[in-house]
């Protein structure tokens, strides 16, 4: 089984910190996306949507990180993806929050137009009034997370952790590049230090981790 990703990409991690926590092996494959492989063949034939992570298993080649997570917490019979069908279906639920709406304010329009150039809008003015909406809807989706989607339990679904967190955490470490804090949701505060003291997260965001380190000296539109 190989694992096509990149160790900065926020969908690729999810995958690698799950693997690594419920011991899963595979071939890791790295898609060089800062010399722009994921452009190239062969990966543009194996995913014509020109992103990581692309999981291979024998005959099936898989994308989307959320997909890739499914597949791999059932293919080891995972209790991070309960089988009960209820169960199942706020792990399915919460995965879906963040894919539709969170990551879709907090990526697209908060963080990643301000680090990396091939998100930056123009005019000036459209890369203000996108960030400036970014910032805006990502503090009103960090509210429902705090006091709706977790509130008071330990992890996203429950007392148990599940693929959700994953994916959720992952996501949420994107804001590390433009220096967010989480002081002002302390649910989510709680929550993401639980998530961050995992076994497998240092190594698992290390070049994330220096990634944020290299732009600290920048200034960045953040939540704090």
């Amino acid at each position: 089984m190989k694992l096509h990703f990149h160790p900065v990409s926020t969908a690729s991690r999810p995958v690698v910190l799950f693997c690594h926590e419920a011991g899963i092996s595979y071939d890791p494959v790295v898609v060089d996306l800062m010399t722009g492989a994921h452009h190239k063949e062969p990966f543009v034939t194996m995913n014509p949507s020109k992103q990581v992570p692309v999981l291979e298993d024998g005959d099936l080649v898989l994308t989307e990180s959320s997909a890739i997570l499914k597949y791999l917490a059932d293919k080891v019979s995972s209790p991070a993806y309960p089988k009960d069908l209820k169960a199942r279906a706020k792990v399915n639920e919460v995965m879906d929050w963040f894919n539709t709406n969170h990551y879709r304010e907090w990526g697209y329009h908060l963080v990643y137009p301000q680090v990396f150039p091939h998100h930056l809008r123009k005019p000036e003015a459209a890369q203000q009034a996108t960030v400036e909406w970014g910032k805006e809807k990502s503090e009103q989706w960090l509210q429902v997370l705090n006091d709706h989607v977790l509130g008071k339990k330990k992890f996203l679904c429950g007392d148990q952790i599940t693929i959700a967190d994953y994916f959720g955490a992952e996501i949420l470490s994107a804001g590390d590049l433009i220096g967010v804090s989480y002081k002002r949701y302390p649910n989510v505060d709680r929550w993401m230090s639980s998530m961050r003291a995992l076994p497998g997260w240092k190594k698992t965001n290390e070049a994330a981790d220096g990634f944020a380190a290299s732009l600290r000296e920048k200034k960045f539109v953040t939540i704090s």
